[in-house]
């Protein structure tokens, strides 16, 4: 069942604590599960400033991204029975590396938010070196089940 109340999906985003991103290499998926915060519409993931991530980024900043909660399988009395009750939202976007030191703060103060609460401190050397990401997102859509399609 589609999920089209803007506060419900964003209430997955909230509660989500991973979101996996795709990216495409050329004509080569690629999808990796990062830690990251939302707030206003945006969010953010920090990373290495180096690797394959970044690399794909800095070539194609196009992006999709997938979050779930509330996975759990719900067993059926026969195979074709087994169903999952989850929430989920996929959206796509567009990725920016962040290069200001005060949106990179803002950037971390995001995604701490999301699993601790404030206030934040960070050396101003730790700020400088970590790669910031933000997702301008463009468009998301969500899905639940309540584990009760196959019964």
């Amino acid at each position: 069942m589609e999920i089209t109340d803007k506060n419900e999906i964003e209430d997955v985003l909230k509660d989500a604590t991973v979101i996996h991103l795709a990216m495409c290499d050329g004509s080569m998926p690629y999808v990796v599960p990062v830690g990251f915060g939302y707030k206003d519409g945006v969010i953010y993931f920090h990373s290495s400033r180096k690797g394959m991530k970044m690399d794909i980024l800095k070539k194609n900043n196009n992006i999709c991204f997938e979050v779930e909660t509330g996975v759990e399988l719900t067993a059926g009395e026969k195979a074709c029975n087994y169903d999952f009750r989850y929430k989920s939202v996929i959206g796509f976007g567009t990725a920016h590396i962040v290069e200001s030191e005060e949106e990179k703060t803002r950037g971390l103060d995001t995604i701490m938010e999301h699993y601790a609460e404030p206030p934040f401190e960070y050396k101003p050397s730790a700020v400088k070196a970590v790669g910031i990401i933000r997702i301008d997102i463009e468009g998301m859509k969500g899905k639940k089940s309540d584990g009760t399609t196959f019964a």
